[in-house]
Formats: C-alpha cells, structure tokens, sequence
C-alpha cells in the first residue's frame, strides 16, 4: 500500500486527514528505554552537510491525485537521506520526501510541517493546501516544507502490512474499542505480515517517533535551518514536543495545533480521546434532536441505544454500496470523521438516516473520508504505517489488560459499547512485534533551557482534549491560545482570522500571546 494523505478544503478535511492519530489503539503498561541521548549523532556528518536537489514533484507522487497536486508549477520535491537504524549510521539508508512551497520573498528559513498521524502526508498536506498558505503571511518569509516520515508516501522504505483492496474488503485487523485480534496466533500472523510486507524486520522496527525525531534534526540542517521552526498538528505535536525536548537549543519556534496530552499514560489517553468522542456524539445528537423525526430520537438520554439500534444489523449482515460491503467497523469510522468537526454533524445525522433505511452510501463516503481513501481506490492514510509507529512507541498491553481496555473504552464512550466492541477476549495487535517499544511513558520528560514554544488547543476538540494542550503548554513552560470551538486543530485551516493572526505573529516574529489568550471558530 503507497497511500498518501488529502487535504483540500478547511476544517472538514483537516479532521479527516489528523483521524489517524486519536481512533488508532493505544498499547500497554510496562517502561521502555529512554530516547537515545542526541551526543551519539557524532557519526551523523555527512548526513548533517547532504545538499538537497531540489526539483519537480512528478517522482514524488504515489497516486493520480497527488500526481495532480503536485504537477503545480510553485512546488518542488527532493529527498533527505537519513540512517535507517541510528545505531549503524554506516549502514543501510532511509530517504524522507520533502515538498515545498518556496518563500515569495526573501526565504529567512524554512517551516517544517506534520499533518499528524501516525500515517498523514506532509507533501500532501502542503500540496492540497497550497492556496491557503499562498493567502498568508508565513509564505512571504519562509519556505513552507512538509515531509513523510518514513514509511509514508515516496519516503523509503515502504512499510506495507496489507493492501487497498485489503482495506476495502475488510480482510484487515478492524478497529473498534480496540483491534479484533483475538488469539495469539492472530498478533503472529500481523506481525509476519508486516515483516514480510516491509522488507524485513530492520525496515519495520526503526519507524517509530523516536527515529522521527531524529531525522527532523538532519532535515533542519539540510534546510540550512541552525533552529527548527515547526508546526504540528495532532499526533505532530508528539513530533514538536519530542524535538523539543531532544535538542532545545536547536529550537527556533514550535507550534503545536490539537496538542496530544503529554502527562498521560497510553490508556489514559485513549481513555480520554473516547471521553472526548461521546461528548462531541451527544453534542451531534442533540442538534439532530431539533428535528422531530430526528433518526437518534429526540431523548437524550437514548440516544446511544438508539444508535446500537440502527448498527447492530450489520454485525451478522454488512450493507452494501457501490459495490462494497459496509460493516459496523465501517459505519462507526463513519461517524467518528464526522465528529472531529462541528461542521461535518449533518452529514453524519443523514448518513445515518439512511442507513436506517437501508442504504449505505452516504456512510460509506464518510468511511472513505475517514481513511482519505481516492476514487481510483487509493487509500491517502498509511494504516500500516500508523501501526508500525505506535507498535515502537508505546509500551505493550497483556491480553488481560487489552480486554479490560476495551471494556473501559465502552464504559467511558457507549455509543461504543456493543459487544463486537467490547465484549470477549483482545490481544495487543503489537503483541508479536518483533522488537520492544523505544519509548517510554509518559512519553515526555522533563524539557529545560527551551524557547518560548506556542500550543494552540480547541475546547471542543474530541480527539485531543483541551486538557491535554493545556498540560502540554505546562510542560513546555509555553504560551497557549485557548480557542472555543468543537473541532480538531484550528491554525490555517479553521477559518478563524483571529487564530491565524496569533500563530503568524509567533511564527513570523516571536511574537507571544498574552496570558489567557483567547479566539472562536
């Protein structure tokens, strides 16, 4: 699979591209080894002075949409060569794809950017939002650069475990609480696949955040940047965070937009992403119970036996649409793109509508929204690659704690709670991956001697609840722009003036928000 991330319009489209980051499981509860101290980069020189060649985007595009996107005459492409194993700088090479939207006047350095994931696009996400950035102030300054990490998009090597018509057809680990993998042997066979799928075990093992991070530092001087400025969202800002508190006297600025918790544990944190999840659903639900024929009933209190009551059916007997079954699984990714943006709540109430009425195809275009999947079959969200990264960040659950997990996931959001969900016996999808995880939790320790960082965090943002940015903002000792809104990240492609203006300032000249720094979307 050599799928890649689209990201067109505003925040609609924003939230399907972060999805990844907050509806992939979380693994377990025991301690990994610290990040590896950035000293050890001695062997790193002549990765540090790579010359770029900078050129045309036709090589870098994996599919016809992004071969559209990318044909813009203002973009250019080139690749950055990094280790693929930082213990064996000598050894084989991973390549990360670059696209950027060079600065309309004098470039004063480049803005590095992730989209989030584990999984999202950064060519794609810069290419697919190329006028918004034109429209703005940083791209008179700075050169607007995203990447794929490894794994993802024309970065090398291709992490593969299962294929688009895999996908399609449903014949992959589903995610519900937690993935259905139900025995040992089923763990066995997934991470045999991706062994297999990837290269090799090296190729599958060296993608997690912590190496991410690293090959951001040679990313930054390559640039020809001596400090990072950067902007992440979602899962991005795990990316920013990491950097940050790696390498703090690289850090020129850092905006981290829906900012992942960092004082939580694994499970807590998807704890509170489902908490945040059936906030946003109740919100849904009583929109949709202005209407007296509302499908989710007009008492609030019903409303999620009212939902099991629609999507039960499917358990046993999937619809069909355009040719393609459409399972729970599918029908619940369906609902969750929805609710990463207030904006997206009709199309979530009609969807529902008619499934009710047993047609399929509205919740199977929110489906494919969700995993940004193309017309020609093409699915823009890495899902192996998301797996791959989370495998080596987070410490493993035992299948005791795995099921208790699922259990508490459907206690903490019961729109969730079926029994396909939450009921039965789970294994860690992580379970036979064939090195232990590389980083620890919480993922984030204590950062010193850091510039003024900028979090920006929504109140209503059902995937990374307003709690964990204000808690990121703690631990970076930075400033936060608290906006009021129900929606995931909010920097550019919110619609808000007042949000864009406070991170153009920081980005552009560092300059702070005041304490208590408010806007709305």
């Amino acid at each position: 699979m050599r799928p890649r991330l689209p990201l067109t319009n505003r925040t609609p489209r924003l939230a399907t591209g972060l999805a990844a980051a907050v509806l992939l499981p979380v693994a377990g509860c025991t301690s990994a080894d610290p990040p590896p101290d950035p000293g050890t980069d001695a062997d790193l020189d002549a990765y540090l002075a790579q010359d770029l060649d900078w050129g045309g985007c036709e090589d870098t595009a994996t599919n016809a949409a992004d071969a559209e996107l990318f044909a813009n005459p203002a973009l250019e492409c080139a690749s950055v060569e990094v280790p693929l194993d930082y213990d064996e700088p000598d050894g084989e090479k991973a390549n990360i794809a670059l696209l950027r939207l060079p600065a309309t006047g004098e470039a004063e350095g480049s803005l590095l950017v992730n989209p989030g994931g584990p999984g999202g696009s950064g060519t794609n996400l810069i290419a697919s939002t190329l006028p918004l950035w034109q429209a703005g102030p940083v791209a008179e300054r700075f050169d607007i650069v995203g990447f794929d990490p490894r794994g993802i998009g024309s970065s090398t090597p291709a992490l593969d475990c299962y294929t688009d018509e895999e996908y399609d057809a449903g014949d992959v680990p589903q995610l519900g609480a937690v993935y259905d993998v139900t025995s040992a042997e089923q763990a066995a066979e997934f991470a045999e696949r991706c062994v297999d799928g990837s290269g090799g075990v090296a190729n599958l093992v060296n993608a997690g955040s912590v190496n991410v991070v690293r090959d951001m530092d040679i990313m930054r001087a390559v640039l020809g940047d001596d400090r990072l400025t950067y902007l992440g969202y979602s899962y991005g800002s795990e990316l920013g965070a990491m950097y940050a508190a790696t390498y703090p006297e690289k850090v020129r600025a850092v905006v981290l937009d829906g900012a992942v918790a960092p004082h939580l544990t694994a499970r807590e944190f998807r704890l509170s992403q489902f908490a945040g999840f059936q906030a946003r659903f109740d919100d849904l639900a009583a929109l949709c119970a202005e209407s007296p024929d509302c499908v989710l009933g007009t008492d609030p209190t019903a409303v999620n036996d009212r939902l099991h009551e629609i999507v039960r059916p499917l358990i046993e007997t999937p619809l069909t649409a355009d040719g393609r079954a459409v399972s729970v699984w599918d029908v619940y990714a369906g609902i969750s793109v929805g609710l990463y943006s207030e904006a997206m709540w009709p199309d979530v109430i009609a969807a529902l509508t008619a499934l009710e009425a047993g047609r399929a195809d509205e919740m199977l275009a929110l489906r494919d929204a969700f995993y940004a999947r193309h017309a020609d079959g093409a699915y823009g969200l890495d899902l192996d690659t998301n797996i791959a990264v989370r495998c080596m960040d987070w410490p493993r659950l035992t299948p005791e704690e795995q099921t208790a997990l699922a259990h508490e996931l459907g206690e903490a959001a019961p729109m969730f709670d079926l029994d396909v969900f939450t009921a039965g016996n789970f294994h860690s999808e992580c379970e036979a991956w064939p090195a232990p995880p590389t980083r620890d939790e919480p993922w984030l320790g204590d950062v010193e001697g850091l510039p003024e960082t900028l979090v920006v965090s929504v109140t209503g943002d059902p995937a990374t609840p307003h709690e964990g940015g204000i808690a990121m903002a703690d631990a970076l000792g930075g400033s936060l722009l608290t906006v009021d809104g129900k929606q995931h990240g909010a920097y550019l492609l919110g619609g808000s003036e007042c949000v864009d203006e406070v991170v153009n300032a920081y980005l552009l000249d560092l300059e702070s928000p005041p304490t208590d720094a408010r806007c709305s979307l």
